[in-house]
């Protein structure tokens, strides 16, 4: 069982790189489909469902042809002093008030 702090990583995976500690393989899979809606859909003019299904397929295509791994851009420390100042920013009623809306 990881230790606290490990994200799961063990020592046979030393080297690797890991997905951080908060971040989740839904967030590369929005951001793909935000690909897609921004570079094709978004762009193009479809008349039909199989012009659509089409321009999908493309795009698909070509970005499998080269693929290439998601890269964090940020280190945990970048990412744990954005937090900190958010939350020096925000007040705790504001939380609240944001809390409920489910996202």
């Amino acid at each position: 069982m990881p230790g606290k702090g490990t994200a799961g990583t063990s020592a046979s995976k030393a080297g690797r790189e890991r997905t951080p500690t908060g971040a989740s393989w839904i967030n590369q899979v929005e951001r793909f489909f935000a690909l897609l809606s921004e570079r094709k859909i978004k762009r193009g003019v479809h008349r039909s469902v199989a012009a659509l299904q089409s321009a999908i397929a493309s795009f698909l295509d070509a970005h499998n042809a080269d693929p290439t791994p998601f890269r964090w851009t940020k280190s945990a420390d970048d990412i744990l002093a954005a937090v900190e100042r958010f939350c020096l920013r925000v007040t705790p009623a504001e939380m609240k008030r944001t809390s409920g809306s489910g996202h």
